[in-house]
C-alpha cells in the first residue's frame, strides 16, 4: 500500500496596518504687520501661460438725488418770519430816484395856492371896483304906485355898463397867464424847482442826462400844463393822473413834449 503525501499550504501574513502619525506641533501665527505692503496701482503682467487677470467689478454710480421740487407757486416757501424786501425804486436815465405821486401832488397844491393867492391880491380889488362902477352906470328904473316912470334899460345900455367889467376879467386872465409863466418858466428853468417843489425836495430835469433844463423846455411844460389845461375841460385831471400808469419814468402829459422827468432829491 503506498504512502500518502500531505501537502500543507501556508497563507501569507496579512499586511501590517500603518500606525497613525501624530500631528506636528502647531506653529505660532506670524506677527501682524503694522502697515501691510501697498498694492501696486496697476496689475502686474501675467505669467506665461496664465490668462490676463480680469479687472475688478465696479458698482455702477448711484444716481444723483433729484433737486428739491419747487413750491406750488413756483418758488420754495419762505422761512417763517422772513419778509420780502421791497423792489428798488424806479430811476431816471441819470440814476436819480423818481418822484412819487403824493410828493408831486403836494407840490402842485402848494404852487397853485401861491399863484391863486397872488392873483387874488392883485386882481380882486380891481375887479370889485369896476363891478360896483358898472352897476352905478346902469339906468335907474323908477316906479310910482307900481307904474314905471322910466323904461327899463336896453341891452345896449347894460352891455355898455358891463363892458369895463369884462375888460377887467380879460386882464385878470392875462395877468394870471403872465404870473404863471414867470413862476413856471423864468423861476423854474434856473434851478428846476418852484416853491412847491423846493418844499417837497423835487426837481425837474431833462430826460437826457447830458442836457440841462432850458427856458424852451420849461415853456413847453407851461403851455401843456397851464394853457391847454385851462382851455380843455378835464385835461388837468388827466394830465396829473397820467403818471400813475406811465412807465418807466412816471411822466405826466406835460412831461412828454419837453421830455422831462421829476426826480426826488436826497435829504
Amino acid at each position: 500500500m503506498g504512502s500518502a503525501t500531505i501537502t500543507t499550504v501556508t497563507s501569507p501574513p496579512p499586511n501590517p496596518v500603518p500606525q497613525a502619525q501624530p500631528y506636528p506641533p502647531s506653529q505660532p501665527d506670524p506677527p501682524a504687520q503694522a502697515n501691510p505692503p501697498a498694492t501696486p496701482p496697476y496689475p502686474q503682467p501675467p505669467y506665461q501661460g496664465q490668462p490676463y487677470p480680469q479687472p475688478p467689478y465696479q458698482q455702477p454710480y448711484a444716481p444723483a438725488p433729484y433737486p428739491p421740487q419747487p413750491h406750488a407757486g413756483g418758488y420754495p416757501p419762505l422761512p417763517p418770519g422772513y419778509r420780502v424786501p421791497p423792489p428798488p425804486p424806479p430811476l431816471s436815465p441819470g440814476g436819480q430816484r423818481l418822484a412819487e405821486f403824493g410828493d408831486r401832488l403836494l407840490a402842485y397844491i402848494i404852487d397853485y395856492a401861491i399863484l391863486v393867492a397872488v392873483t387874488m391880491v392883485v386882481v380882486l380889488p380891481v375887479y370889485l371896483y369896476f363891478f360896483f362902477q358898472a352897476f352905478d352906470r346902469l339906468p335907474v328904473v323908477v316906479s310910482v304906485d307900481q307904474q314905471q316912470v322910466a323904461p327899463p334899460p336896453s341891452f345896449g345900455e347894460v352891455f355898455a355898463a358891463m363892458l369895463p367889467l369884462f375888460g377887467v376879467i380879460l386882464l385878470a386872465v392875462l395877468f394870471s397867464y403872465l404870473l404863471y409863466y414867470i413862476y413856471e418858466v423864468e423861476m423854474m428853468h434856473r434851478s428846476g424847482q418852484t416853491l412847491g417843489k423846493r418844499v417837497m425836495k423835487l426837481r425837474v430835469v431833462p430826460l437826457d442826462p447830458a442836457q440841462r433844463l432850458t427856458r424852451g423846455l420849461a415853456a413847453k411844460r407851461f403851455l401843456i400844463k397851464w394853457v391847454v389845461g385851462s382851455l380843455v375841460p378835464f385835461f388837468s385831471y388827466l394830465d396829473g393822473l397820467w403818471q400813475l400808469w406811465d412807465k418807466p419814468y412816471r411822466q405826466c402829459l406835460h412831461d412828454k413834449w419837453p421830455r422831462t422827468v421829476v426826480i426826488k432829491l436826497e435829504p
